[in-house]
């Protein structure tokens, strides 16, 4: 049976389940089910799609790949049972089989099983086995070849690539006649890889010359030149070694994890705890960028000196920072903007996210870490060109990560109240996924683990029942909310002006403490300490005096200190007496004493400053240079603007535009429903018209159909439906006017998909162009 003829054969149903697991098949849809056959076996698609495949499934594939032609499943059984450690290969070969035939990667009844074209060729050594002798043989001279067999095969009839064929075809004799250092050389590439270096490879050797355990195999065609320097096991001896066995070993079911076992409240309560941390860590780096922003590299990203400073302002480990950082700008809520240099600053979609509760800051932030493309792991390291790889640069994007990501959290899922360990993490990986292995995508799922359990998806390594949900598509933020530590809405102020939070605070008092007070020390209480610094930045942000100590007194446990009650007064009573503005910049102040003694300060030497007027003071530094000068000689100045107010530094005054959400959707595995039907029903009737072999025909005579829009999709979504022929006008691209005979297959984003009668083919039609739809009787 051919493969096309198979493809043909099989029902609407098994054609949605192949186009649903096999999407790439139909981007575009193809015309008949025939160019649906020939892109199934493009050498693309089916690399796709054997990397889908886990290790027993792919191990079938392997065993069909080293048989020449169709197989019965009886005998494919008994090959693939002699690698299972015990027990036969049911029921683990049927499901792999019907797998196998959903995918399109098989075809054909069970008494004659055979590979789709392309999936032999497809392969490189399937399961570490060299090419067969009558192809590992090809590029040697016809006369060299007739050499060979006449001294291994002499009196056989055939070309000497026919006879060196048939006599490797059982090599037990010429494996006996070699040494036993030649036996060993072939043992080493028995089970792969099956090829190797030897220098001049291609030199002509005899049976009765030979002398080195190379050159016994190459004379005996027990090893092949396929190069200067390499050399190949030709197929039939690989097999012949193994004792009839293609595959080692082999496991029908993925490998039980291990780890250790945890009460499910405790990996709960951790996780949330954790996932609260990150979204409160988010917050304050977006708060910390609005004061403070730092630059944007020349090379984009973020400074080496700005990663490490951030990390300690947050007080988190470097990679942890890293991680926050990443999130943060993939979510949209930073990006580059400011001045000419760039600066990253917040973005207008960090005051909207920042109002929400906090269960669903925390999804949003969870979905965009799920599916980004970036890779904070690798900040800090270097590239292949010894260039430093920094946060924020392109080159962390990796575009396996998201489904690294998700396979991961797939291994977690399936081991509820497990903790499982690293290495049981990565064999159940390589099971489930074997032509991915390798060390990068290895360091990808450490990576994906330990990123996992900053976030809170995890508690103490165990999926938690809000990373579930999410995962399931359920309302993770309902699950996670009841999990959340009580935000409270006070602090208990001390006399050695500091301020304790028995707990998490609530988003708009974090938000002023953080302001007002510098965070001395993190843990399960935060302890912050006014200074002078600190008082002076919530005055520059707009607050008075009077409204710091009320705002101290409505959130305090405890009556004010009377120490931080004169800090604070003698704070703002010495605030703003001076003002700077620009000249290059100037220095004003109603009190001329306080001028003299300004300019008399040695400190101000280098600010080069002249005296104006009793009053006004002028220097040639910019203004913020001269406010930062005077602030560090113990003044406290303010900014002013050219029209003499103050210039009030509000926290949410620097923002950017909100920029999408840098995200990167790993390959989908399914399809929709409505779409897979749909290609379906458009490659039957593509296929139907194809065999029948149709002239396009012409339209009906007559007025083309003209009517509104709404009528046009609703007769449009009637006809999908019952499965009808409809006339339509249509505009061209020119803008000429048309008519059509359609039979629609679906209707998405804008365009109809439908087998047209007038050009006998599949095409899609823009719907804005459709002028109208009549039926056809």
């Amino acid at each position: 049976m051919e493969f096309t003829e198979w493809i043909r054969g099989r029902t609407d149903e098994q054609l949605r389940a192949l186009v649903s697991a096999r999407p790439e098949l139909i981007t575009p849809v193809p015309a008949h089910l025939e160019g649906l056959a020939s892109r199934a076996g493009s050498p693309s698609a089916i690399a796709r799609v054997l990397d889908r495949l886990d290790r027993f499934t792919l191990a079938v594939v392997e065993t069909l790949a080293v048989r020449a032609g169709p197989v019965t499943k009886a005998a494919l059984g008994e090959l693939v049972c002699r690698a299972l450690a015990d027990g036969g290969p049911e029921p683990a070969l049927s499901v792999a089989l019907d797998r196998l035939r959903d995918l399109a990667l098989v075809y054909g009844p069970d008494d004659e099983l055979d590979l789709a074209p392309g999936v032999r060729k497809a392969l490189d050594d399937p399961a570490g086995l060299g090419p067969p002798a009558a192809e590992v043989f090809r590029h040697h001279p016809p006369e060299q070849l007739d050499e060979m067999a006449d001294e291994i095969a002499p009196g056989t009839p055939g070309t000497g690539k026919e006879r060196l064929a048939a006599a490797l075809a059982e090599p037990a004799r010429l494996i006996g006649e070699v040494s036993d250092e030649a036996r060993a050389a072939l043992d080493q590439l028995a089970w792969g890889p099956p090829t190797g270096r030897v220098p001049n490879a291609r030199r002509e050797v005899r049976v009765g010359s030979a002398r080195s355990p190379i050159e016994q195999l190459l004379a005996r065609g027990l090893l092949a030149a396929t190069g200067e320097e390499s050399v190949a096991l030709p197929r039939e001896v690989g097999l012949h070694l193994r004792h009839g066995r293609v595959h080692r070993d082999l496991l029908p079911v993925p490998p039980a994890l291990e780890g250790t076992a945890r009460e499910p409240k405790l990996t709960d309560a951790t996780a949330a705890g954790q996932a609260f941390a990150f979204v409160r860590a988010v917050e304050e780096l977006c708060e910390r960028w609005s004061i403070e922003p730092p630059g944007v590299l020349r090379t984009g990203g973020l400074g080496v000196r700005d990663m490490k400073r951030t990390a300690t302002e947050l007080d988190l480990p470097e990679w942890v920072a890293a991680l926050v950082v990443e999130v943060a700008h993939a979510a949209g809520l930073v990006a580059a903007g400011g001045s000419v240099d760039g600066e990253w600053l917040p973005t207008s979609g960090y005051d909207l996210w920042r109002v929400r509760a906090t269960a669903e800051r925390w999804v949003a932030l969870a979905r965009t870490w799920l599916h980004m493309d970036r890779v904070p792991g690798l900040v800090g390291e270097r590239d292949e060109r010894d260039r430093p790889l920094n946060a924020l640069h392109t080159d962390l994007r990796r575009s396996s990560m998201p489904s690294v990501r998700s396979a991961t959290l797939g291994v977690l899922a399936s081991a509820p109240g497990l903790a499982p360990t690293r290495d049981s993490v990565l064999d159940r990986l390589a099971w489930e996924q074997p032509r991915r292995r390798g060390a990068l995508r290895e360091r990808l799922t450490e990576f994906a683990l330990r990123e996992a359990e900053q976030l809170g998806f995890t508690g103490l390594g165990v999926l938690s029942v809000h990373a579930r949900a999410l995962l399931a598509g359920d309302d993770a933020a309902s699950a996670l909310a009841p999990l959340l530590p009580e935000p409270v809405d006070h602090v208990l102020l001390q006399a050695d002006l500091t301020a304790v939070a028995p707990g998490p605070l609530t988003s708009g008092l974090n938000r002023w403490m953080t302001l007002a007070a510098d965070v001395e020390s993190k843990g399960t209480a935060t302890v912050y300490r006014f200074s002078d610094g600190s008082i002076r930045r919530a005055l520059d942000a707009g607050h008075g005096g009077d409204e710091l100590l009320a705002m101290l007194e409505r959130h305090s446990a405890t009556p004010v200190p009377q120490a931080l009650s004169y800090l604070v007064t003698d704070v703002a009573r010495r605030h703003g007496r001076i003002r700077v503005g620009t000249a290059s910049a100037y220095v004003r102040c109603d009190d001329p004493a306080l001028l003299d003694q300004i300019t008399a300060d040695r400190r101000s030497s280098a600010l080069r400053l002249r005296r104006l007027a009793p009053t006004v003071i002028a220097s040639r530094s910019p203004r913020a240079t001269l406010v930062d000068s005077l602030r560090a000689m113990g003044y406290s100045p303010v900014a002013e603007s050219l029209d003499g107010d103050v210039i009030i530094s509000q926290l949410d005054s620097r923002r950017v535009e909100a920029l999408p959400a840098s995200r990167v959707v790993s390959s989908p595995n399914g399809l929709d429903p409505e779409v897979a039907t749909a290609a379906v029903r458009a490659l039957r009737a593509g296929d139907a018209a194809h065999l029948a072999r149709r002239e396009p025909v012409d339209a009906p005579a007559g007025r083309i159909p003209r009517g509104p829009a709404t009528a046009t999709i609703s007769a449009l979504q009637d006809a999908i439906r019952q499965g009808v022929r409809v006339w339509i006008g249509y505009l061209d691209s020119q803008g000429n006017a048309t008519s059509r005979i359609l039979e629609p297959a679906r209707m998405e984003g804008g365009y109809l998909t439908a087998y047209d009668e007038t050009r006998a083919a599949v095409h899609r039609f823009a719907l804005h162009r459709i002028t109208g739809v009549a039926g056809l009787s």
